[in-house]
């Protein structure tokens, strides 16, 4: 067979059923023989959101997402998406298309060196220089992307291998040498790491996305109630415990619950599991767990070490160490039972932390409009969102309670990632329910996919948090550069109702309090591409810690006011115009 038919048959042997692209003219071989395949090909309308709704595909379904994209431009419309899977250990494969193997150095035209732009953003990359290479380069791409710590692959496909013909064998078993991630933790580590947490007195645990990565939720859980600890989690994490749980502190950092972060700050011990300490997690290296010994476990040795100086490391899968732990502990009997004081002081230091979601303020708080949002969806219900005070705002206030239904860009930071990761998770999760939460900017840069979930009939809810601004970055002028407001309203165009209808898009626009819930509602119900733009107040910030602080040094920080006996009340410092 020819080499563009390898490909189809490669990746259906793969199980691969759905890919997101976009064609070009060396990709023509390559998408000729799609005519004919079994295989879904989704016509996305910009490269980039080809690789967000991959990503999305991969973290909603736990399978690798596949993405195309043509030669030149296509494939640099790709790199954003790749740099989030890579970022956020996701389990991509991008298919990018190359001139002929003749043409490789020569400058021409739609050329780029796609392997040396992807080489610091994926976990590894092939270019095939015969067709009979790529049965193998596409098992062992599907392998090294999906073991380990999940990354994206590249292949680079130059068009005369996709024409060219070779006898074609199955992929057999793939040796591939200096490729041997570690999945078993060392028991002697596992036993000093036990020993360190049963002889502490405030241990916390961390849980970052590697939890979620290897399906190590229940684990975690069962790990907690044994020895009496609380979990509090980074961005990537959130979702890994149920977070009306009452062992659950919520998010850990910059814009991290308050509870979590001045808990963190008092412990004694602190378990990191599948977490990369990144600077939005720590604050201040100096400052974060400063009175605490660390235990890192993490699938990926270069993690370990690289940011935050342990105690006691341990290399190896998530779900592995952790049942590894289980037993240890579990031997110990009483040992741990010094921890119970500990975790009633720190449910009972959350119970006066919590805020009241409740607001009857037009334009509509952020914080209502979630709450009402959850209460409209159900816990299967997979929500993405976009980056930026959106986010923020979600990551925050809105309770998750299972594994892979909280879907966002961590680690890069990607404006225009919800939408399109949300087309991706709805085709990899048809039986449930998805929502993007983005903000107006965000999805400004990728609008243009309404076309793509209208043509294919992709029943996804896009819900536009409206305040007419870059709502982070002049959160950031307000509050550290003296209200300059540099460049950040984006002015009333467009009317996004009257964009949606454009597309021939059902949409309502939320202005009230009630009305957020009943949309959402009628939304989902109509099992049919949706918009809601919801206007909500532009000078609205969440309390946060100023860049290179520690956790504890929050601004804009609300103080806690009991109204009636049991009710607790988040109010403002100051004003709350720009959170003075």
């Amino acid at each position: 067979m020819k080499g563009g038919e390898a490909i189809i048959k490669s990746l259906m042997d793969q199980g691969v059923e759905t890919v997101f692209g976009y064609p070009g003219g060396v990709l023509l071989p390559l998408y000729d023989v799609l005519y004919d395949s079994d295989l879904r090909h989704i016509l996305v309308r910009h490269e980039q959101c080809a690789a967000h709704a991959a990503d999305g595909f991969a973290r909603a379904s736990g399978k690798v997402g596949v993405c195309i994209g043509t030669s030149g431009p296509g494939a640099t419309n790709l790199i954003t998406g790749i740099a989030t899977a890579y970022m956020d250990s996701s389990p991509v494969l991008a298919i990018a298309g190359q001139v002929a193997t003749g043409l490789i150095g020569n400058d021409a035209f739609q050329e780029v060196d796609t392997i040396g732009i992807t080489m610091p953003i994926t976990k590894h990359n092939y270019q095939a220089m015969k067709a009979e290479e790529i049965p193998g380069m596409i098992r062992s791409a599907f392998y090294i992307a999906s073991t380990g710590r999940n990354g994206p692959v590249v292949i680079d496909l130059p068009k005369n291998v996709q024409e060219e013909e070779f006898e074609y064998e199955l992929a057999k078993d793939i040796e591939l040498p200096g490729y041997k991630p570690t999945m078993k933790g060392h028991p002697l580590q596992v036993k000093k790491a036990a020993k360190m947490i049963m002889n502490s007195k405030k241990p916390v645990i961390l849980a970052g996305g590697g939890i979620i990565l290897s399906g190590a939720s229940k684990e975690l859980l069962k790990f907690a109630n044994m020895i009496h600890a609380p979990v509090t989690t980074s961005l990537m994490g959130k979702g890994s415990i149920p977070e009306d749980d009452p062992l659950s502190l919520g998010m850990l950092g910059m814009h991290g619950r308050k509870t979590s972060n001045l808990i963190i700050d008092d412990c004694d011990c602190l378990i990191s599991i599948g977490c990369r300490f990144s600077d939005r997690t720590t604050g201040s290296i100096t400052e974060f767990a400063k009175n605490a010994k660390i235990v890192h476990i993490d699938v990926d040795p270069a993690e370990i070490g690289k940011n935050v100086d342990v105690d006691v490391p341990i290399v190896g899968d998530a779900k592995r160490i952790l049942n590894d732990l289980i037993n240890v502990v579990g031997k110990a009997k009483d040992e741990n039972k010094n921890h119970s004081d500990w975790l009633k002081h720190v449910i009972d230091f959350k119970n006066t932390c919590m805020p009241r979601l409740s607001f009857d303020d037009i334009p509509l708080k952020p914080q209502q409009v979630i709450k009402e949002l959850s209460e409209a969806i159900d816990q299967d219900t997979i929500v993405t969102t976009d980056v930026g005070q959106n986010q923020m705002w979600m990551a925050h206030y809105f309770t998750s309670r299972n594994p892979r239904k909280f879907i966002s860009s961590g680690g890069l930071g990607t404006m225009g990632f919800g939408f399109p990761a949300a087309m991706g998770a709805k085709i990899a999760m048809p039986d449930n329910d998805v929502v993007a939460v983005c903000g107006d900017g965000g999805f400004l840069m990728v609008c243009q996919d309404l076309a793509t979930v209208k043509e294919y009939d992709i029943p996804v809810v896009i819900c536009v948090l409206d305040n007419r601004r870059l709502g982070m970055v002049s959160q950031w002028q307000k509050l550290f550069y003296n209200k300059r407001m540099s460049y950040t309203d984006l002015g009333q165009s467009p009317d996004f109702v009257k964009l949606a209808e454009s597309f021939g898009i059902s949409a309502e626009r939320v202005e009230k309090p009630g009305e957020m819930y009943e949309t959402v509602k009628k939304a989902i119900r109509s099992d049919e591409p949706y918009l809601i733009d919801v206007i909500i107040d532009p000078d609205e910030i969440l309390p946060m810690v100023p860049a290179g602080c520690g956790l504890t040094e929050i601004v804009g920080e609300y103080k806690v006011e009991r109204e009636t006996p049991g009710e607790i009340l988040y109010k403002p410092m100051g004003t709350n115009k720009g959170g003075e």
